[in-house]
């Protein structure tokens, strides 16, 4: 189901002309599918990634640019979803006054791989909760955080690549974690975690029926490794 409030108007900041705040939900239903690969392209703006939806995807989307309306596109072959979500055209300017966010909630129960390539702004991975078996993330420039927390029946694998700022990844304490971290990396805060090969690993590595691997690849100012708890079961 598709609300949008509509455009009035626009007026110009810069090179980018605004408009009256659009406001989108949109649901996306599984299908035949046993597994997914989700794919997100984000030119600049506000992203927020978690699970807990009732459908393979419960989005909610706000933009003030009218040629910046996201693009869902959902396909189904052999057993293997394929879901792409992206923004149509990325800056032309300064943001100025432009708004652009992006709420995207999968569903827990599905497997899902997730891609997901960045421009400016902010991130937000919310990611204990999914069934997540791969994430490959492309950073561009400003602050991203991937909270990998949460228990876990499969092994992950994130890769997080380029960009530039600052990226925070929340990882469990209870489940083996190894960080593998090189190539143009600025500073690196890893409090609990000890050294392995030239990797960080937590205490439960080598130790938990499952593992969570991390590799950060060039380009990320600044990088926050922390260790944390698992959420409660609500």
């Amino acid at each position: 189901m598709i609300a949008a409030l509509a455009v009035v108007t626009a007026c110009t900041v810069g090179s980018i002309p605004t408009g009256e705040l659009e406001t989108e939900s949109r649901s996306v239903e599984l299908g035949d599918a046993k597994s997914v690969r989700a794919e997100i392209h984000m030119g600049a703006g506000e992203l927020k990634v978690s699970g807990g939806a009732a459908k393979l995807l419960d989005a909610d989307f706000a933009y003030n640019v009218a040629r910046w309306r996201p693009e869902v596109d959902y396909t189904v072959s052999g057993g293997q979803g394929r879901l792409e979500i992206r923004q149509p055209t990325g800056p032309s300017g300064p943001m100025g006054k432009a708004r652009y966010e992006w709420d995207l909630r999968f569903s827990d129960s599905v497997p899902l791989q997730l891609t997901v390539e960045l421009g400016a702004g902010r991130a937000d991975f919310t990611l204990g909760s999914l069934s997540l078996t791969n994430l490959d993330l492309k950073m561009g420039a400003g602050e991203t955080i991937v909270d990998l927390t949460g228990s876990r029946k499969n092994d992950v694998t994130a890769r997080i690549q380029g960009g530039v700022g600052k990226a925070t990844v929340r990882l469990p304490q209870d489940v083996g974690v190894r960080v593998d971290a090189r190539g143009g990396i600025g500073a690196i805060n890893a409090h609990g975690f000890k050294r392995d090969d030239g990797a960080y690993v937590n205490d439960a590595y080598g130790k938990s029926d499952v593992t969570v691997r991390v590799d950060v690849q060039g380009g990320v100012g600044e990088i926050n490794l922390e260790l944390a708890e698992a959420p409660p079961v609500v």
